[in-house]
C-alpha cells in the first residue's frame, strides 16, 4: 500500500507539464495558426483565414497579443494603397474590429503604461523617404497619430516599463526612441560606422537594421544588423553603441528571455538560429528544419524559443521549437506558406 502511494506520487510529479499557446502568421497564405506546445510536441490547433479580399494576398505580417490575453492584433501589409490593423478575440479567433494604417504596416507592440499600440509602417513598396510609427487606441481601434521616423522602419518594441517605443530604420540605419506618453521622437542614433550616400543624397545604410529588442532588466537594446551580419548592443543610458557581435549571415529578428539570460536571433540568410547566453562569449548556432528563418518569440518562463521559418517556393512554412538550455530543436510543426510574424499568448499549467 505504501509502495503504491509512493509510486503514484512519483508518476504524477514527473508527468506534470505546461501548455504553451502562441500565434504565427503565414504571409503568402493569408492565414494565422494557433499552435500548442505541450513540452514535447507542437500542434497546430486552428488555421485562421485573415484576409478579406478574395482575389489578392493581403500579407499578414506582424502579430501581438494584448497584455490581458483577451485580444490579438494583426497587421495586413498590403492594401489599396494602405495596409490595416485587425483586432481578433482570443476566445473565438474571429475579427471584431479593423482600422487603416500606413504603407505596409509591419511589427507592433502595446505599451503596458499607456495601453496604446505602436505599429511601424515599413513602406516596402513606396518611395525611399522617411516613414512612420502609427499609434492606435486598441479599445476604439482609432489611429491617434503617425510619428515620422526613418526610411523603412521595422521591429517596433516597447521598453519593459512601457515608457519608450523603439524601432530601427532599415535603409537609413537609425535607432529611434519614441516617448510613449508625448508621442514624439525622443532620441535618434546612427548605427553605421561609416556613412555612405546614394543617389540624391539619400543615406543607404550598410547595416540595414531590421529589429530592436530591449533588455528586460538592464538599460540596453540589441539590434539585428541584417546587412552587416552582427548584433549591435546600445546602452540606452549613455545612448551609444557599446558592442558589435559578429553573427552568421542576415540576422533578422531578436528576442531576449524574461530572465535576461538568453538572446535568440534568426539568421535569415543562413537557415539557422543563434542562441546566445549573454554572460558567455560564444553563442550556439542551430540549424532550422527549413530555409529562411524569420520571427522568434521566447516563452515567458525562458525555457523555449519558437521560431517561424518561411520556406521557399511551394514549401509550407513551419515553426521550430528550440529548447534553450539544450540549444536544440525539439519539435516542429507545419503552417501556411511564408511563416513570419509570431506572438506568444499564454501558458497553462
Amino acid at each position: 500500500m505504501n509502495k503504491f502511494i509512493i509510486l503514484s506520487i512519483f508518476s504524477v510529479t514527473f508527468s506534470y507539464s505546461q501548455e504553451y499557446y502562441f500565434y504565427a502568421a503565414a504571409e503568402s497564405d493569408d492565414t494565422v495558426s494557433l499552435i500548442n506546445f505541450d513540452g514535447e510536441t507542437a500542434v497546430e490547433l486552428e488555421r485562421i483565414p485573415v484576409g478579406s479580399m478574395k482575389t489578392e494576398i493581403e500579407g499578414p505580417h506582424g502579430l501581438t497579443v494584448d497584455p490581458s490575453g483577451d485580444y490579438w492584433y494583426l497587421s495586413l501589409a498590403h492594401g489599396n494603397p494602405y495596409g490595416s490593423l485587425v483586432k481578433f478575440s482570443t476566445e473565438t479567433n474571429r475579427p471584431i474590429d479593423k482600422t487603416t494604417l500606413g504603407l505596409f504596416p509591419a511589427s507592433m507592440q502595446i505599451s503596458s503604461l499607456t495601453g496604446l499600440l505602436y505599429c511601424v509602417n515599413f513602406n516596402l513598396h513606396g518611395a525611399m523617404k522617411p516613414s512612420s510609427v502609427s499609434v492606435v487606441d486598441p479599445e476604439t481601434m482609432t489611429e491617434i497619430k503617425q510619428i515620422q521616423t526613418g526610411v523603412m522602419p521595422h521591429g517596433s518594441r516597447i521598453s519593459p516599463n512601457g515608457r519608450y517605443q523603439y524601432s530601427v530604420a532599415m535603409m537609413s540605419g537609425e535607432l529611434f526612441e519614441v516617448d510613449a506618453l508625448t508621442l514624439e521622437v525622443n532620441r535618434t542614433l546612427s548605427l553605421d560606422e561609416n556613412h555612405s550616400m546614394s543617389h540624391g543624397g539619400m543615406h543607404h545604410s550598410p547595416v540595414k537594421p531590421t529589429w530592436v529588442m530591449p533588455h528586460p532588466t538592464e538599460p540596453k537594446v540589441y539590434i539585428a544588423g541584417n546587412g552587416s551580419d552582427e548584433i549591435i548592443e546600445v546602452n540606452t543610458a549613455l545612448w551609444e553603441i557599446t558592442n558589435r557581435i559578429n553573427t552568421g549571415k542576415g540576422p533578422y529578428n531578436i528576442d531576449i528571455s524574461a530572465d535576461g539570460k538568453f538572446l535568440v536571433a534568426t539568421l535569415k540568410s543562413d537557415a539557422k538560429t543563434l542562441v546566445w547566453e549573454l554572460d558567455k562569449k560564444n553563442p550556439s548556432i542551430i540549424s532550422n528544419n527549413s530555409t529562411v528563418p524569420h520571427g522568434v518569440v521566447i516563452s515567458p518562463d525562458s525555457k523555449y524559443a519558437f521560431v517561424t521559418v518561411e520556406g521557399v517556393g511551394g514549401d509550407p512554412g513551419l515553426v521550430d521549437v528550440i529548447d534553450l538550455e539544450k540549444a536544440k530543436v525539439v519539435s516542429s510543426v507545419n503552417i501556411g506558406k511564408q511563416a513570419g510574424g509570431i506572438a506568444f499568448w499564454k501558458i497553462e499549467e
